[in-house]
């Protein structure tokens, strides 16, 4: 049986957001070394990886849209260091055994992209989505109030991740054109650091065994792949239908966080967990309902 279009796109995006969630346990294989040279490597072999497969689909001149112009340029380089920050802190916080918090900010994430939406944009906000985001601030607030300090990196997750999508929304680049030209201006620092860490004898690569090697090379794949299937599956799918998707991932963190790692996870935790998730179910439920309403009045008024 032949499968449709809206069925292979379904398919690739689970498995997409299944990667992505599922993404701790590869850089906890890499936590005897740390995120500033995990990170240069991970931009130097995406950036390898990127290239290999624009050169080998014969797609190289979607990248000229970047250097058109010095604007064009400029906003990429932005871009570039809003993704390589959040890797890094992501990274980091995994290894750092705060896996939990990290999910966190991928909930958070779609609020964000909300709000910048309503400040940059000048969106209008529906009500529901108010009372989403009201919940997601009582949240991060009652984790200030029960721990003492704000949940840094859920927030830096979230809103690194949502200016990155904000800025990459301005340019007409794919996602692996896009990754390509970002991890090929993070290259010069990358490298600069890697010579840096290999001229004190300091260097991962070649010094840790095969394994490491190898797993510090597979960067530019777990970086890459799930971007390509993300990609083939936003192609064939419906907004609404990935806005209930994107949640595989930081599902996937949370439930590695606990059950396979044994972060803490109390009922402090729990509650700002609930308010965000019903800020979340808010958000998502409302959004599906209105897209399909106007799909519906679209479908009236032809």
């Amino acid at each position: 049986m032949q499968l449709n279009e809206s069925t292979k796109g379904l398919g690739a995006s689970i498995f997409a957001f299944v990667l992505w969630g599922l993404l701790p346990i590869y850089w906890k294989a890499l936590n005897t070394i740390s995120a500033q040279e995990i990170i240069c490597h991970r931009i130097i072999w995406s950036f390898v990886f990127a290239g290999g497969l624009l050169v080998f689909s014969r797609r190289m001149g979607e990248v000229r849209q970047a250097f058109s112009s010095f604007r064009h340029f400029g906003q990429m380089m932005v871009s570039g260091f809003l993704i390589g920050s959040n890797w890094l802190i992501f990274i980091w916080g995994v290894n750092a055994g705060y896996i939990v918090e990290c999910s966190l900010g991928y909930y958070i994430n779609p609020l964000v992209n909300v709000v910048l939406g309503f400040m940059v944009f000048r969106d209008r906000l529906r009500p529901v989505q108010w009372l989403a985001i009201a919940f997601a601030v009582i949240g991060v607030l009652n984790q200030v109030i029960q721990f003492g300090k704000l949940p840094w990196i859920a927030l830096f997750l979230a809103f690194s991740f949502a200016l990155y999508g904000l800025t990459r929304k301005m340019m007409r680049l794919g996602p692996i054109s896009g990754l390509f030209v970002e991890t090929a201006i993070l290259s010069v620092p990358a490298s600069f650091f890697l010579i840096s860490f290999m001229s004190r004898g300091q260097s991962a690569l070649g010094t840790q065994g095969m394994d490491i090697n190898m797993l510090l090379i597979g960067c530019g794949a777990v970086t890459s792949i799930p971007l390509i299937l993300f990609a083939y599956g936003a192609r064939r799918l419906k907004l609404a239908t990935l806005g209930l998707l994107q949640y595989i991932g930081p599902t996937g963190m949370l439930l590695l966080g606990i059950y396979m790692y044994d972060e803490p996870f109390g009922t402090a935790t729990l509650i700002t967990f609930s308010l965000i998730w019903v800020g979340v179910i808010l958000y998502s439920v409302e959004s599906w309902l209105y897209i399909r309403q106007q799909v519906i009045v679209g479908t009236d008024l032809g």
